[in-house]
């Protein structure tokens, strides 16, 4: 007699449905809605999206194909999801242009003339910011980002590129990251840090 533990190791467990094993992008997949407003022009090479705030180009791999299912949606497909590279250009490609929104705990911002105008390549602003230095921080707008200053903790920032715009956000992250301790620092969105506890001797 084969004891029940021994019985379940010798036995193998077979199933006549198919098993599914492609890997799916959860980004990627994710429909884009496109406003009455946009138009969207395809090539062999890139997107090109044309808005009333300005005009975008996002760049295409071969192996991308895009549909449109209903008439103000648009989606990203790969030809071979199994594919590690198609499948990480999957979700970077399936981008959504919105405005990034940095919050300064314990520290204060404000939208002022540039004294050097535009001859830097700017848009004529410039930020004002008191981060706990000695000194205030001033950093000019470049001329394809628009900021706003709601209040003195929050500063709105708007592109229609979207890479563009985080390396502007992360530029001005730079000079406060939020720190662990008391919480205090430069906040992109909704991001959240972990809180650590001080050591106390």
């Amino acid at each position: 007699m084969i004891p029940r533990v021994a019985l379940s190791k010798t036995l193998r467990h077979f199933s006549s449905s198919a098993r599914a094993c492609v890997h799916i992008s959860h980004i990627g997949k994710t429909p884009i809605p496109i406003p009455p407003n946009v138009t969207i022009t395809q090539s062999q090479t890139s997107l090109e999206v044309k808005g009333p705030l300005g005009s975008t180009s996002v760049p295409l791999e071969s192996y991308m194909k895009l549909a449109y299912p209903q008439e103000n949606v648009l989606t990203i497909a790969v030809e071979d999801a199994e594919v590690k590279k198609q499948r990480s250009m999957w979700g970077l490609t399936r981008f959504s242009p919105f405005p990034y929104i940095l919050v300064g705990v314990g520290y204060r911002a404000a939208l002022e003339d540039d004294p050097r105008g535009t001859t830097n390549g700017g848009n004529g602003q410039r930020l004002n910011m008191k981060l706990g230095h000695s000194h205030n921080v001033y950093v000019p707008i470049p001329a394809h980002i628009k900021a706003n200053v709601p209040s003195p903790t929050k500063i709105t920032l708007f592109c229609t590129d979207k890479h563009l715009l985080g390396l502007f956000a992360a530029r001005i992250r730079k000079w406060r990251p939020p720190e662990p301790y008391k919480g205090k620092g430069v906040f992109i969105g909704n991001e959240q840090i972990r809180i650590k506890s001080v050591k106390k001797k």
